[in-house]
C-alpha cells in the first residue's frame, strides 16, 4: 500500500470514496435506513442503461428525494465498473419483454456511431436502447429492494458500534 508519509497509508479507493462518506453519515445522526436508500437508489440510477446519463440522472434523483449527493455520486463512480455487462443483461430482458428478436449490439460501433451521428445511432439502434430501458425498469425495483435490505444490515452495526465508541 502507498504512504503519503513515513507513518500512515494512504486509505483504499474504496475507503476513501465509500466507506468513510458512510461513516461520517453515521455519526452525523443520518439513520441506517436514509443510507441503505441511497445506496440502493443511487446504484440503480447509476446502472441506468443509457450511456452519458447516469450522472444526471443520480444528480436530479438524489436532489428529488433528498439523499445525500456525494455518497450517490460516489456509487455512479463505482457502479462503472459493472455498468457494461447489466447494460448487455438490460437489453437481454428487454427483448424477453417485448418478445423482439435477440440483437447483437456492436459496443464500438455504436460508441463511435453515438458521437459522430447522433441521429443516425438514434435510428439504427433505438430499439435496442428502449430494449435497454425496459429491461432496467423491470430489473430496477428488485435491484433497489436487495440492495436496502442487503446494506441496512450492516450500516445498522455500524451505527452500534459507532455509538458504543
Amino acid at each position: 500500500m502507498p504512504h503519503t508519509n513515513g507513518n500512515k497509508p494512504t486509505p483504499s479507493f474504496w475507503r476513501r470514496r465509500l466507506i468513510e462518506p458512510i461513516g461520517r453519515q453515521l455519526t452525523q445522526g443520518v439513520s441506517p435506513q436514509r443510507i441503505a436508500l441511497t445506496l440502493a437508489a443511487g446504484s440503480a440510477a447509476a446502472l441506468f442503461p443509457i450511456l452519458g446519463t447516469t450522472t444526471l440522472l443520480c444528480l436530479i434523483l438524489a436532489a428529488a428525494l433528498k439523499l445525500n449527493q456525494p455518497i450517490v455520486q460516489g456509487i455512479n463512480v463505482l457502479c462503472n465498473f459493472i455498468w457494461l455487462p447489466v447494460m448487455l443483461g438490460s437489453i437481454r430482458l428487454g427483448e424477453m419483454i417485448t418478445g423482439a428478436r435477440r440483437s447483437r449490439p456492436d459496443l464500438t460501433a455504436m460508441s463511435a456511431m453515438l458521437r459522430r451521428h447522433p441521429g443516425e445511432f438514434l435510428h439504427s439502434f433505438g430499439a435496442t436502447m428502449a430494449h435497454a430501458v425496459f429491461g432496467w425498469a423491470a430489473a430496477a425495483p428488485i435491484w433497489v429492494a436487495a440492495v436496502y435490505f442487503l446494506t441496512l444490515p450492516a450500516l445498522r452495526a455500524a451505527t452500534r458500534r459507532n455509538a458504543a465508541a
